[in-house]
């Protein structure tokens, strides 16, 4: 039996290299090189048929760790909430207050490039900030 070496996760959106490079953004991702034959992005998409064009964008951890982001343009917006969405962890080991200060810090920087704050939940202890990225798509702050 086969194992899963690789994880990609993908997007629906409308403007994939925006949404792309948003999440760039917010979890240090880069853009990765250009397809060979191809001196950038933009001369690979001018290469496409005019329907594909800007149809599609990747980002990934420049680690190699984490798994590559792709983004897709599809017809459709979004209608209803998420069933699979991210956990952005910028609070790993931190409780309290300690870790709902890291939490509102990164909230502060992700809403300064377009999120938007859904709510907080908190019991004293523990607490997550739910978000959404910048064409609606549900994340959490952790």
């Amino acid at each position: 039996m086969a194992s899963v070496k690789q994880v990609q996760v993908t997007f629906d959106c409308a403007e994939p290299e925006r949404v792309a490079r948003f999440w760039c953004e917010v979890l240090g991702y880069v853009v990765p090189p250009p397809p060979k034959g191809f001196a950038t992005w933009d001369d690979f998409d001018r290469s496409l048929p005019p329907e594909d064009q800007g149809s599609r964008f990747a980002c990934v951890d420049p680690s190699g760790v984490g798994p590559r982001l792709f983004f897709q343009r599809v017809p459709e917006g979004k209608v209803v909430k998420n069933r699979v969405h991210l956990d952005v962890r910028v609070g790993t080991g931190l409780v309290g207050e300690e870790r709902l200060a890291a939490l509102e810090a990164e909230c502060a920087r992700l809403v300064a490039l377009g999120a938007v704050r859904e709510r907080l939940l908190y019991d004293g202890n523990d607490s997550c900030i739910v978000m959404q990225d910048i064409e609606g798509n549900e994340f959490c702050l952790d």
